[in-house]
């Protein structure tokens, strides 16, 4: 297959139907699904179903019938007969695992984890207190956060092993003070029965290690079945039915996202070198399905990216992989200036955003939807996938607009804490009553005039 990437002059055509398109297809709405993955549908019901169809039958079905609908769709999707005992990882396959490991992986599995931890500690939330003291009438507001007491996180395994993914999410979770933390990752040579990830769990302290994946997995922890203990929330990326799981599952659990494929946009003028920008929109392309967009006010740079684009590509082990990404979820686009490329960043609002401009601060002062933003020509999307410290789990389909890259504090729950004494609610009667009666909710100022009454 030859490379031909889409590439748009917004000095002569209109990027917003593109824009529009590219949207649409990495949303979850986009049913971005492998032509493996819809013949597994039919095998499995019988009929062509959409992928949230799907999810809805397969989580219906394990809130039904718990662990056996869970060790069935095990079965059927991914081709392994497990039980309840070899679901889940022993810990002796955790510690077999662990002193197998080579180790210059564990030694960098320690470098991460003290970037992580570092990060994530300096921005996590503290207890806030406010005290009104005016004369008797004494007023103690706080905010009060608390870990969750158990998070279960999806971990792929079917393309590639993710030992990172562990890492930005379950030590985060722990920086939080999170005490329970399940891990489900798929039956795969990639996932469950990978080394280096089960390495990676014993490493951080994770004891709970279940092979399975899908929809089912993600019902599994929602809803708790036999053999594994519902969840608070969930978190964690995984492809197309994972993510509707999650969405199917919002409710029962909290959960981080509704993550899609990957993306990348790149920000970039006549300072960026080639070489730089196309390695950028590969290395989230080979995902597969992933995306990369350059977008870019210097002309000259889509022709030399295009050439790079094709000579490495040819030189990578998943090159294919990520050239049908490229083809079908990728752009060049020239905008009509920096302005101009900053406003059609915002329209995508990318996962990663890498400004490779020569005044990467001001470029970013332009820019309002991100998950991730990395500064600079020596700031490959690499190092915040692997080593920085923020987490990787990031906002993808546009949703950045809203939404937010994981982080420890989304693993605390926060509360209110308010004490009034008596002087204090006195001061306070008239207004309450006074709102009260607009609303026309009496009980309200009922709750206070009794406390009131003896001073009437």
């Amino acid at each position: 297959m030859d490379l031909h990437i889409p590439v748009l002059d917004c000095t002569k055509d209109n990027p917003l139907a593109l824009l529009a398109d590219l949207r649409r297809k990495l949303s979850v709405q986009g049913d971005i699904v492998s032509d493996a993955g819809r013949q597994r549908t039919i095998d499995l019901f019988g009929e062509a179903l959409s992928p949230r169809q799907v999810v809805q039958r397969i989580c219906a079905d394990v809130r039904k019938r718990g662990l056996d609908a869970v060790l069935e769709y095990t079965a059927k999707l991914d081709r392994k007969t497990l039980s309840r005992e070899t679901m889940r990882v022993s810990a002796e396959e955790l510690a077999t695992a662990h002193a197998a490991a080579d180790q210059k992986f564990l030694k960098t599995l320690r470098r991460i984890r003290e970037n992580i931890v570092e990060f994530q500690q300096r921005i996590l939330h503290e207890d806030v207190r406010l005290v009104r003291q005016d004369g008797l009438a004494r007023v103690e507001l706080r905010q009060r956060y608390l870990p969750l007491k158990r998070v279960g996180i999806c971990v792929p395994g079917g393309a590639a092993a993710y030992p990172s993914t562990v890492l930005m999410t379950a030590v985060p979770a722990k920086v939080a003070g999170v005490k329970e933390i399940a891990v489900v990752v798929p039956p795969t040579d990639f996932g469950g029965y990978n080394n280096e990830l089960l390495a990676t769990c014993a490493e951080i302290g994770i004891t709970e290690v279940y092979r399975v994946g899908g929809a089912q997995a993600v019902a599994a922890l929602a809803y708790g079945v036999d053999g594994i203990p519902r969840v608070d929330k969930i978190v964690g990326p995984g492809n197309l039915f994972v993510a509707l799981a999650k969405q199917h599952v919002y409710g029962e659990v909290d959960i981080d996202s509704i993550a899609g494929p990957s993306e990348v946009v790149v920000l970039a003028d006549d300072s960026a070198e080639a070489p730089f920008v196309a390695s950028d929109l590969i290395s989230q392309a080979e995902h597969s399905p992933g995306s990369g967009v350059l977008i870019t006010w210097h002309a000259p740079l889509v022709d030399a990216v295009k050439t790079e684009l094709a000579k490495q590509l040819a030189a990578l082990p998943r090159g294919d992989l990520a050239l049908t990404s490229l083809n079908d979820y990728g752009a060049l686009i020239i905008a009509k200036d920096a302005a101009h490329a900053a406003e059609l960043t915002d329209l995508l609002a990318p996962e990663h955003l890498h400004i490779s401009t020569r005044d990467p601060e001001e470029m970013l002062a332009r820019i309002q939807n991100a998950g991730a933003i990395f500064m600079g020509h020596y700031t490959p999307v690499a190092v915040g996938d692997y080593f920085a410290g923020p987490s990787h789990v990031l906002p993808t389909g546009g949703t950045a607009r809203f939404a937010n890259g994981l982080c420890a504090n989304d693993f605390l729950k926060r509360s209110s804490v308010i004490a009034f004494n008596r002087t204090a609610l006195e001061d306070a009667a008239e207004d309450i009553r006074r709102i009260a009666a607009v609303e026309g909710l009496t009980a309200h100022s009922a709750s206070v005039d009794v406390r009131l009454a003896d001073e009437e």
